[in-house]
């Protein structure tokens, strides 16, 4: 059964893959040396009266801690192995996919799989892919609980401007929403959902309300069809629907599927009504416990 604590396993494994400590150097970069090397270093530059011509300390102490390198540059590398294969292990045995051992008196033992009625889920992840003259790309974020849940997304759109130059143009578009789960059944869930969206154009910004409707549903083994609508209606008018195939590989999610987008401004800029619509193909990965 999911749990906090799955997530915050998934995070601190995370970071403790991708992150750096304040003894590491960050990738690409010379570790500082500590007060005790520069004391070494100061050490090496002494000269003893008894050091036969030709040789020094500095290369007697540089021959002795050449091994003392070697070693501890393996061990960090072996340690930085056996973190990345435990993160690895964690996120293929992970997910809502899975099947489990249910522990209820009347069903002790059997194998049960909680998918989309999981008590309580988490997801993560990013998309994106070519729109028109440009591309375009989403984060998003959702937790949830059984019938409630919070979801979050944020749109990125760059195409080509439209005034004949080599410029471009870019829009961010940004979603809110409670969703309530209509649906909640192993094999299928239904959302509707409503919150606040905002568009930040070239020149001008717009907040508004904004409806959804969403669908998750089982096809077969952990292959998942998965569907989206979205709409504001004033004061700029967005309509956004996608439809995608999901492969849940433990908790990892990857995604690809069409997408088509209708922006309106409704004439607040210039009095002049503009249009643009937006479609083609994306590809994502994302977490999901």
């Amino acid at each position: 059964m999911f749990s906090f604590r799955s997530v915050l396993s998934a995070v601190l494994a995370l970071g403790l893959l991708l992150g750096s400590t304040p003894s590491e150097a960050r990738f690409g970069k010379r570790s500082r040396p500590s007060q005790s090397d520069s004391k070494k270093d100061d050490d090496k530059n002494d000269t003893h009266e008894a050091t036969p011509v030709g040789h020094s300390d500095s290369d007697d102490d540089d021959d002795d801690d050449r091994p003392r390198r070697r070693r501890n540059n393996s061990r960090h590398v072996a340690s930085d192995v056996a973190d990345s294969i435990g993160f690895l292990a964690f996120v293929f045995s992970g997910g809502n996919h899975r099947l489990m051992v249910v522990d209820e008196p009347r069903h002790r033992g059997e194998l049960r799989q909680e998918r989309h009625a999981a008590p309580l889920s988490f997801r993560v992840g990013f998309q994106a892919g070519p729109v028109n003259s440009g591309g375009a790309g989403d984060l998003f974020i959702g937790l949830e609980g059984r019938r409630f849940g919070v979801d979050a997304r944020i749109t990125g759109i760059s195409v080509d401007a439209d005034d004949g130059t080599d410029a471009s143009d870019s829009i961010t578009l940004v979603e809110a929403h409670l969703t309530w789960a209509l649906v909640s059944l192993e094999r299928v869930r239904l959302r509707v959902e409503a919150g606040v969206s905002t568009a930040n154009a070239p020149d001008i910004s717009f907040v508004g309300p904004s409806l959804g409707m969403s669908l998750e549903a089982c096809l077969a083994g952990p292959l998942d069809f998965e569907a989206r609508a979205q709409m504001t209606p004033f004061p700029y008018r967005q309509v956004d629907a996608s439809a995608a195939l999901a492969l849940h590989l433990g908790a990892l999610v990857l995604r690809g599927g069409y997408r088509g987008m209708v922006l309106d401004d409704a004439g607040h800029v210039d009095g002049v009504v503009h249009r643009d619509g937006f479609h083609g193909p994306f590809f994502g990965l994302g977490l999901t416990y």
